[in-house]
């Protein structure tokens, strides 16, 4: 398996030439990078001028490595070759680095560059990535890759230390500024020929810090990720970096902010794969329920608000903001029986949307990374009517809910005043949590809570609540018993809940091998706006616009669709007849689009002639295999097996008059959510009839 590394940009706040003079001193060797044995200059190369410098050298490394490894090995140093390509004019360094010892079982390969800060001249950026793959190494090739990768983590810590204790040193040496490299002067560069000269490089570098800027925009800066995410190793920076980059490439213009991608990564163990998996189900979750908009729509049922005990209190120690929640106190099957599982679950969603948006308030008030926050649950009062079957199963979906689209929001649980009865609900809920967080859960019984570490070693005295003996008033309801009165029909509730999770704008559809999706839109006047915005869920798709010129027939709609059940479309519909024939009958009015499994596609076509627009997703298959190559095993079995030909998508659509389309579709304007972090901006081509923002 290859290992990679990509760290974040890390600035020096000295001019470039300056910190080029305090790198150079680091050869022929380098007293803090003990592992670091010598180097011998192998070529170097200069141009007249002085501008460029390109200079190899074979460096000697000891690795700290167990003697019988290197015994097995026969080395006692392993060699490296490193290319220095310096342009004094550009003001730029590329360094590239590989192993030559064992090359033929171990391929490592590094490139680091120093560049110009785009918004200060006078500062430079440090950027590193590199990649490892052992192939066969005597059988030890497990104990060599995390060796070789300690030893990388180990030597990267260092990196940012030896050249700051190299400019120490320059500065000892009275060297506080290096002149930049300029060309030779020639008499002829007078007058006005200078006063263009130095016009048109004004402007060159304007664009050149344009286009630096716009390259930087999405990069991670060491020091922010350090006051915002708080201190990461250089891996957990490195698979940050790395999972960003995916995500951009995939959710163009709509990825999570760097907290939330950050929180996946920890609640995986910083496995690069298993995070993208549930961020990118989490995503489609979010849009498929409008999550984004909960914040702003969500409206508490005043019942909920007069018997629910929960509610926010200032904060604990941590600076994290304090949920309490009188568990015991709340009538959680009339609660159930009144409202319905499904809005009791809006609700602790409504609850963790406002603890992001909390987190990020408190960050700013504190001066510090805050990402999660601490919940009290007082359980006096906790009896068999709270292990009620239905409430239980209720509190399981929550729970479940929570855990896989809000990981590594909960910093700490404090449970108090637990009595005989909680472990018998600790036994049914405890399996359905996820280890990490069972870790942060406090447990204590009667009135321990009062005693040495309980409450006081992480809530201020004074925001005790009063009803725990603390001075501090506590607006969260006490409670009481649902009256019966208000308790509605099983069916009644049944039927609202459906409604509830199948009132979104998105649709689903299933493709599969020769089914393609279809959907119809009648457009009566040219120059009319048609929007798309579609998820590829599962498998490929094929992406294209029709105009037709005959009436299409839509089939019948499935009668299930009538009781909720199917009412999201998860069934396929096909418009075009097999009799038509494309160029006479319909045509291709936009170029088709391959879209694969885990892209989020958003665009726009300008309609030129009214009529029937037919917009199709159809299966895509990869082809196999060339007419010059043999077919590969992996292609024969996937093509027995009948599950790869299905694909699903989810996907809305709208038509604006063009005269209110701006750029943008109104099922995009979830850029208020903390989550989405959604961009405004969309590109139109004013050469083209479609404008898309496609994310790859």
């Amino acid at each position: 398996m290859v290992q990679k590394y990509q760290s974040p940009v890390r600035v020096y706040k000295r001019p470039f030439e300056l910190i080029m003079a305090a790198y150079e001193r680091r050869f022929p060797t380098c007293p803090l990078i003990p592992v670091f044995v010598s180097s011998d200059v192998v070529s170097e190369q200069k141009s007249p001028d002085g501008a460029t410098h390109v200079i190899e050298r074979r460096c000697a490394l000891d690795i700290d490595a167990p003697r019988l490894l290197k015994r097995i090995a026969g080395v006692d140093y392993l060699y490296f070759i490193q290319k220095n390509s310096l342009d004094r004019r550009e003001r730029t360094l590329h360094i590239e680095a590989f192993n030559e010892s064992f090359s033929n079982r171990v391929v490592v390969h590094e490139h680091c560059s120093y560049t110009v800060h785009p918004e200060n001249e006078n500062w430079t950026c440090f950027e590193q990535s590199a990649s490892l793959d052992v192939k066969s190494f005597f059988g030890f090739e497990s104990a060599a890759e995390k060796i070789a990768m300690k030893q990388y983590a180990s030597s990267i810590k260092k990196g940012k230390e030896i050249i700051e204790y190299y400019l120490k040193e320059l500065e000892n040496d009275g060297i506080t500024h290096v002149l930049r490299w300029a060309p030779p002067a020639t008499p002829t560069e007078v007058g006005s020929d200078l006063h263009f000269r130095l016009q048109f490089v004004v402007i060159l570098i304007c664009v050149c810090v344009c286009v630096c800027v716009d390259v930087q925009a999405d990069k991670l800066d060491a020091d922010w990720i350090r006051r915002y995410l708080g201190e990461l190793t250089p891996m957990q920076e490195s698979c940050l970096i790395r999972l960003r980059k995916l995500l951009q490439e995939t959710h163009k213009g709509k990825i999570p902010k760097d907290q939330h991608v950050l929180r996946f990564l920890r609640s995986r163990d910083f496995n690069l794969e298993k995070a993208r998996e549930a961020l990118c189900h989490t995503l489609t979750w979010r849009k498929q329920h409008q999550m984004d908009h909960l914040l702003d729509t969500w409206q508490c049922p005043q019942l909920l608000c007069d018997y629910n005990t929960g509610g926010w209190h200032h904060h604990d120690k941590d600076g994290r903001p304090l949920y309490i929640l009188r568990l015991g106190q709340m009538d959680t099957k009339g609660l159930v029986r009144a409202l319905g599982e499904e809005s009791l679950l809006r609700h602790v969603l409504f609850i963790n949307e406002d603890g992001l948006r909390r987190c990020e308030e408190n960050t700013v008030v504190f001066g510090r990374p805050i990402s999660c926050w601490t919940c009290l649950v007082d359980l006096e009062g906790l009896n068999m009517r709270h292990l009620w079957r239905p409430g239980v199963k209720a509190l399981l979906r929550i729970i479940e809910v929570v855990e896989a689209n809000y990981p590594e929001t909960l910093g700490r649980l404090l449970i108090i005043r637990a009595p005989r009865v909680f472990p018998v609900l600790w036994t049914l809920v405890s399996p359905f949590i996820n280890e990490n967080t069972r870790k942060k859960f406090l447990i204590y019984a009667g009135n321990d809570y009062n005693g040495p570490g309980g409450l006081l070693e992480y809530i201020s005295a004074d925001i005790i609540p009063d009803f725990l003996g603390g001075g501090c008033m506590c607006g969260i309801p006490e409670g009481g018993v649902v009256p019966k009165s208000l308790y509605r029909a099983t069916e009644g509730l049944e039927n609202e809940e459906v409604q509830l999770w199948t009132e979104t704008i998105y649709k689903i559809a299933s493709v599969s091998k020769g089914s393609p999706h279809e959907i119809l839109i009648e457009n009566t006047e040219a120059s009319s706006v048609i929007t798309w915005d579609f998820d590829v869920c599962k498998g490929d798709i094929m992406f294209s616009i029709y105009h037709s010129k005959l009436t299409p027939h839509p089939p019948k709609k499935d009668p299930l669709g009538s009781h909720g059940i199917m009412g999201i479309g998860v069934n396929n519909v096909q418009l075009i007849d097999k009799s038509w024939i494309l160029g006479k009958d319909y045509s291709l009015v936009e170029t088709s689009l391959t879209c694969r499994e885990g892209e989020s596609i958003q665009g726009s076509h300008v309609t030129r002639w009214p009529g029937f627009y037919i917009l199709q997703w159809h299966y895509y298959s990869t082809p196999a295999c060339t007419a010059s190559s043999m077919p590969r095993m992996d292609d024969m079995l996937a093509s027995l097996q009948v599950s790869s030909h299905k694909c699903k998508i989810l996907y809305y659509t709208e038509v604006l008059g063009s005269q209110d389309f701006r750029g943008s579709m109104t099922s995009l304007a979830s850029s208020h959510s903390g989550f989405s972090q959604l961009s405004n901006v969309t590109t139109f081509s004013s050469q083209s009839h479609s404008s898309s923002t496609i994310s790859r």
